[in-house]
């Protein structure tokens, strides 16, 4: 006798079905943690993280109330709908932990992230260099006779292109904040 070959989640009628009600896709979220401001916080927060192998792609903290003592901290994150809501469940647990916003489900937001590039050359990939930078309305922060410090502001995506045009013209070094985010409108 030969196996069953069920497909997972073939059809809603089968005794079989075994699609999980979340789906297995990847889903980005940009959160907004409201935290106490105070010591140790930061660790407790990034270790849920570390403990359970949830990963990071960006990471922001600034103290936002300084007469309140609370700070935000803005974390981009990657996963299936059902690991972002546990992430949200497990944020909301830290008893220092005030509020936790996915701004990602909650609406349009306004997303900006700077970026510091080192570009070393001579020449025309000198010259080239700027007039990219022009373009992208890169603020030249520093320069000497064989390197510019450029400093850029926008999306990850135009952080990204201005990287991949610096490259070939000599790009040494890159340093990024990370992704600062709110909520548009009231």
């Amino acid at each position: 006798m030969s196996p069953l070959k069920i497909k997972k989640g073939s059809t809603s009628h089968s005794a079989y079905n075994l699609h999980s009600g979340y789906g297995d896709t990847i889903e980005r979220h940009t959160l907004a943690v409201i935290v106490e401001n105070e010591p140790g916080v930061l660790a407790r927060v990034i270790g849920l993280f570390s403990g359970r192998g949830y990963n990071i792609e960006s990471l922001t903290v600034a103290e936002t109330d300084h007469e309140g003592h609370l700070s935000r901290i803005t974390i981009v994150t990657t996963g299936t709908p059902q690991v972002i809501t546990q992430i949200k469940a497990q944020l909301g647990r830290i008893v220092s932990v005030h509020r936790v916003h996915d701004l990602t489900v909650e609406g349009p937001t306004v997303e900006r992230e700077l970026a510091l590039f080192k570009v070393v050359g001579k020449g025309d990939a000198r010259i080239e260099a700027v007039r990219l930078a022009d373009i992208f309305r890169a603020n030249v922060v520093d320069s000497t006779l064989e390197s510019f410090v450029f400093e850029v502001i926008g999306t990850s995506e135009k952080i990204d292109a201005f990287a991949d045009l610096m490259r070939p013209l000599g790009l040494s070094e890159v340093v990024r904040t990370g992704i600062a985010a709110l909520a548009r409108g009231v």
